[in-house]
């Protein structure tokens, strides 16, 4: 989610707002340690300085996450890249790339996009 925000070098309130109410209120966060927040957002602007960075990110994601959670992770991206009603071409390109990464049917994906789309529209 803090990927997304960022991908665009501009991190809107309405992107911070839908992560925070994402930790705090779906049951897959419920046992996360909120203060881990600071730290994995100063890793991921880390990581996107590098040039191998979001090759890392990846590899931490895929290292840290059951694969059973990759569409659900694909889904808060997508929630949040929509979360301010406007997407960027990096926010795209990053959610292309996480489709990839994470092996997210097409299909899957298209459903999830339209779903976030259905829920942000203003």
């Amino acid at each position: 989610m803090i990927a997304v925000s960022a991908s665009d070098e501009n991190i809107r309130t309405a992107e911070l707002v839908k992560i925070q109410s994402a930790v705090n209120n779906l049951p897959i966060f419920a046992e996360y340690d909120i203060d881990r927040m600071k730290t994995v957002s100063q890793v991921v602007f880390d990581l996107f300085e590098q040039e191998d960075g979001l090759a890392a990110l990846f590899g931490l994601v895929r290292d840290n996450l059951p694969e059973r959670m990759f569409e659900t992770a694909y889904a808060l991206a997508c929630d949040v890249a929509a979360a301010d009603g406007s997407l960027a071409e990096p926010e795209l390109r990053l959610l292309e790339e996480i489709r990839y990464e994470l092996s997210i049917d097409r299909l899957h994906a298209a459903g999830i996009e339209r779903g976030a789309r259905a829920r942000h529209m203003t």
